[in-house]
């Protein structure tokens, strides 16, 4: 008699209605795993006839889908935040104010700091000035970001501490004046000049910790974040060494500082199952919503402003021939059609013919119709809920002509053949369905506006869920180890309490995560 031994796995699920995304957008019933990766892919009768596990997972036709990356985010950010004033969704300068009052009386600290606020919410869209500011915090420094960290509204003790005035000059950025005298809103580089206090290492761990908590309980299992230090990195790894944090990491290095730039290309890509260093995040200008996107003609609501880069164009051409000489990949935020065009220029130059170089332009958020065709090797890297917060008054920014040209993810997905979707959280929400949501109804939760928004441009389903996953992989050059569940890749999935392929439009923001696993390991 034949003994039919069944092959051990540490985890079996059964019962599922799992989206694969691979090559053929397959569904399954069931998988199997062993040592943190898929080994089997099939029918639940497949896998309980080949596998036995003491760990089973009845998913009872739940659905699942490979575990969420987030291309463009700000993990780390994020998690400070969370020690930080939090102004999101404030509806006027006077929720500001009272949220810091609140604040200070809570924590009783010596220089307030946060971020989130937004003045397009607000009754009257304009800058708010310090004049309140300094009056309830006389002696106190305050710096508070807006929602896309683009601007920066301090008080006169925050500029006294810094030692700027009205006559200091700016490259890249702009003092906000109004009567000859400083509002307190300092855009772009002009923010580099307020001092803030040092983060320390305990609020830092906290941080990544908090981060890692909420980003798990929406289902990602990588993140990339977009520009940070050698030191958060080196801490991030040291956390992840130690099992601390779980989270799989793409680390952006900061492209601002050039020694930082010059120390990554020495040492040459780092690698290990949880973080990937091996790219670059250049600033090419500021934000819409801040009026410092580039743009190739002015403002269609600010006369003769054209916003600005963030460095002259040549830096741009250094920086660039720095990394092309190296394995590492470079990823540039570009808002406005003129910061689209020159770094699309800039990359072509440097690149010439180089095939698989991934380079990516971060939001590609307004393109002159000319340059999408450039797109044809470079890798767009698009946050749809940046369309669904902007739709509002991105036409007043850039008339009607421009809009065309903005949020266009299905036209750069038709160049290139591939996007990657992210939030760029903490500037949107981290919860990836709204992205889900915003790609293919191209709505905000306010069900605005009824047709949805340039519908030309809204992505299918399948093409949504490669976004969040495969085609997310890809950007990062890891699409042979995650993105998909398949054999042989990291066991990352996420249990879902509702078919976000099936479901109404309508409900699909209402989805949420049931299980979060990484490595095989249940870490939500």
């Amino acid at each position: 008699m034949i003994s039919c031994q069944k092959e051990k796995a540490d985890m079996i699920v059964i019962n599922s209605n799992a989206y694969t995304v691979n090559s053929n957008f397959e569904s399954a019933e069931a998988f199997a795993i062993k040592d943190g990766k898929f080994i089997a892919v099939g029918s639940s009768d497949e896998i309980q006839n080949k596998y036995q596990s003491e760990n089973t997972i009845d998913a009872k036709n739940q659905t699942i889908v490979p575990g969420l990356i987030d291309a463009h985010c700000h993990f780390y950010r994020m998690g400070l935040q969370q020690q930080k004033v939090s102004l999101e969704g404030t509806t006027s300068y006077d929720e500001v104010l009272e949220k810091l009052v609140a604040f200070q009386k809570q924590k009783n600290t010596t220089f307030i700091t946060g971020r989130g606020w937004d003045q397009n919410d607000w009754e009257i869209k304009e800058f708010p000035t310090k004049d309140r500011l300094d009056k309830l915090f006389p002696t106190i420094p305050v710096a508070i970001g807006r929602v896309d960290g683009h601007a920066l509204l301090v008080n006169q003790a925050a500029i006294d501490l810094s030692g700027i005035s009205k006559n200091t000059k700016v490259s890249g950025g702009e003092i906000i004046m109004k009567d000859g005298e400083m509002t307190g809103v300092l855009i772009d580089a002009a923010m580099d000049f307020i001092k803030f206090p040092s983060t320390s290492k305990k609020e830092a761990i906290q941080g990544l910790l908090d981060a890692e908590k909420i980003s798990f309980s929406y289902g990602l299992t990588t993140v990339d974040d977009a520009g940070i230090s050698k030191q958060t990195i080196e801490l991030i790894d040291s956390l992840q060494q130690t099992n601390d944090l779980k989270m799989r990491v793409y680390a952006m290095v900061s492209g601002d500082n050039q020694q930082e730039i010059d120390y990554y290309i020495n040492k040459g890509i780092v690698k290990t199952d949880r973080l990937n260093v091996r790219s670059f995040k250049v600033y090419g200008d500021g934000a819409l919503g801040s009026r410092g996107a580039a743009m190739r003609k002015p403002y269609s609501d600010r006369e003769n402003h054209f916003g600005a880069l963030i460095y002259f164009p040549e830096r741009y051409q250094e920086i660039a021939k720095q990394i092309a000489a190296s394995d590492y990949q470079m990823n540039t935020h570009a808002i406005g059609d003129s910061a689209n065009t020159w770094m699309l220029k800039t990359y072509k130059e440097v690149l010439k013919n180089a095939k698989n170089r991934r380079w990516r332009i971060e939001h590609a958020q307004i393109i002159s119709k000319e340059d999408f065709k450039n797109f044809d090797n470079i890798l767009p890297s698009v946050q749809p809920t940046h369309a669904t917060s902007d739709m509002y008054w991105a036409k007043d920014r850039v008339g009607a002509e421009r809009v065309k040209g903005a949020y266009a993810f299905k036209d750069l997905l038709n160049q290139y053949g591939k996007i990657a979707l992210g939030t760029d959280f903490p500037v949107e929400q981290v919860n990836p369905f709204l992205t889900f949501y915003a790609a293919t109804i191209r709505k905000d939760v306010n069900n605005y506006p009824e047709n949805g928004f340039q519908m030309e441009n809204a992505l299918t389903r399948e093409e949504t869920l490669k976004g969040m996953t495969i085609w997310a992989a890809f950007s990062n050059f890891e699409e042979d180890e995650k993105g998909s569940i398949e054999v042989g890749k990291f066991a990352d999935f996420v249990i879902l309490n509702q078919n976000i392929m099936e479901v109404e439009g309508s409900k699909i923001p209402e989805t949420k995560v049931v299980s979060t696993f990484v490595n095989g390991e249940q870490v939500y």
